[in-house]
């Protein structure tokens, strides 16, 4: 029988999507990024079921939306056990794979378990963890005992940054979301000690262990970068000059649209402020300059399943959990705002025995697509629960590029520990995006993406598009009514 393909995920941290110098953006440097298009289908159009870690990676990692397991925001004590059978890595090893993590899971909270995550059963027999880059220091986080073993402080390196205590003060703490500007004689975490290169090392030290002959592995890789707060190394943010950057996305008029979801309660981890206040031009060199650390190590490790002969065989997906205000609308972080930059993800997939190369697709696709997409691929059944929907016929070009899905859906119910727990949901199609705002007293923002892709005319409240709007709310109160847990399949008739 043939060998399984191996399966290298390689998901970031808070990237968002238009960050991809071949995809459009002469700003940012991602020459391997750029190299591995060349062999894969890149998506322009992937969309997160939550703009949330934890929700996020429950749904990507299952293939279910975040309401459906219960799984709706950060801080949970842990992830439901009845659903750990539902776990990729736990699908996987149970079909005989052997399964690896590095970095992150943050299927729940790391303070939960006194600074490291209580697991349920997920099947990575190979567990290095690092819930961030910044610590905690208790044991068990793989990347400080690390350090420490070649002699290295990480809080000698980077004092001010012990993880912050209270992350309902949000942006309002410079270790949250902050920018810290390096120089040549005072760095931040340098590149050869940096987590994102520690990851690639631990990457090739589970790839190069001894396991069953012909056995296939799968290695789950989680960078913390390049979530705030915006440390970039020296090295990396050297090559910026933040005045030839283009900025935020921005106009007046969005302080006073923001200024209004602001007082109606609508949780953010930011209060809205002109960009000029938070040097975003900065901000956005130091969160370039962190994508372009990860462009590089992610490259070292294609070149090290070149070297060793596995690359054909080897499915590589490259992605992250969700996007990054960065300024946009004057918002920085994350929280209730279902706008592009925080809902919209790069997505990368190649498999260079089967699937199509240098394909770029604009297809509406959700993150909850890529879990029965490996399913088909390996020849496993997709289970009655599965709500993604795979990609492997447009991946082998057995559909056309440009058709997946009709819509996309993103939830957003009570995600953050913030006072309002505010419940939102975005039904996006192929022109339109509505953001409907739970017991808001219709409280809504309509967007025609043809036109206006940076959101910044909201036509809610607009005479000529009410038609528009009622047909989307229509759509998205239909499409909310399936978004529950499947039936098991049915034996009887009665």
């Amino acid at each position: 029988m043939k060998k399984r393909p191996n399966i290298l995920w390689y998901c970031s941290d808070q990237q968002r999507f238009d960050t991809i110098g071949a995809l459009g953006n002469p700003h940012a440097h991602t020459p391997r990024l750029d190299h591995f298009m060349e062999n894969s289908v890149a998506y322009t159009h992937t969309y997160c079921q939550a703009p949330i870690c934890t929700p996020s990676r429950a749904s990507f990692l299952t293939g279910c939306y975040p309401s459906t397991l219960g799984v709706n925001g950060n801080g949970n004590e842990f992830f439901p056990k009845h659903y750990e059978n539902r776990l990729i890595g736990n699908v996987l090893a149970k079909a005989g794979y052997d399964c690896g993590l590095v970095g992150k899971l943050h299927l729940a909270s790391p303070m939960g378990g006194g600074g490291i995550e209580n697991r349920v059963e997920d099947g990575y027999r190979y567990f290095q963890y690092s819930h961030h880059s910044k610590g905690p220091d208790e044991y068990g986080h793989e990347y400080a005992e690390w350090m420490k073993n070649q002699g290295v402080d990480l809080f000698q390196i980077m004092p001010e940054k012990k993880p912050a205590e209270d992350y309902r003060l949000g942006a309002k703490l410079k270790s949250h979301s902050g920018l810290y500007e390096p120089n040549p004689e005072e760095d931040n975490i340098p590149p050869h000690l940096h987590q994102t290169h520690w990851c690639t090392e631990k990457a090739k030290e589970f790839i190069r262990l001894n396991r069953h002959e012909d056995q296939p592995w799968m290695l789950s890789i989680n960078t913390f970068d390049p979530h705030p707060p915006f440390d970039a190394p020296w090295e990396y943010y050297k090559r910026y000059n933040p005045e030839e950057l283009p900025g935020a996305h921005f106009r007046e008029s969005d302080l006073v649209h923001q200024k209004k979801l602001q007082d109606a309660g609508i949780d953010f981890q930011s209060e809205v402020k002109h960009p000029e206040e938070r040097n975003h031009k900065k901000i956005q060199a130091s969160y370039y300059a962190m994508i372009e650390q990860i462009d590089y190590e992610f490259g070292r490790l294609l070149d090290y399943l070149e070297s060793i002969g596995e690359l054909e065989n080897t499915l590589v997906i490259f992605m992250s959990d969700h996007g990054e205000a960065l300024n946009d609308h004057g918002l920085i972080a994350k929280g209730c705002r279902l706008y592009e930059g925080s809902v919209r993800v790069p997505l990368m997939i190649s498999f260079p025995a089967q699937f199509q190369k240098n394909v770029v697709s604009p297809a509406l696709v959700e993150m909850m697509d890529l879990v029965p997409t490996i399913y088909e691929l390996i020849g496993l059944d997709i289970p009655f629960y599965m709500q993604g929907k795979s990609l492997l016929p447009l991946l082998k070009g057995d559909t056309p590029a440009d058709k997946h899905r009709d819509f996309v859906r993103t939830e957003f119910f009570g995600a953050i520990d913030f006072p309002d727990q505010t419940h939102a949901t975005m039904y996006r199609d192929e022109r339109w995006k509505l953001i409907w705002y739970h017991r808001k007293n219709n409280l809504c923002e309509l967007y025609d993406l043809q036109n206006d892709p940076w959101e910044h005319n909201d036509l809610s409240e607009d005479k000529e598009h009410q038609s528009v709007k009622l047909e989307l709310i229509l759509k998205c109160f239909d499409e909310s009514a399936y978004i529950h847990q499947p039936d098991p399949p049915r034996v009887h008739p009665f």
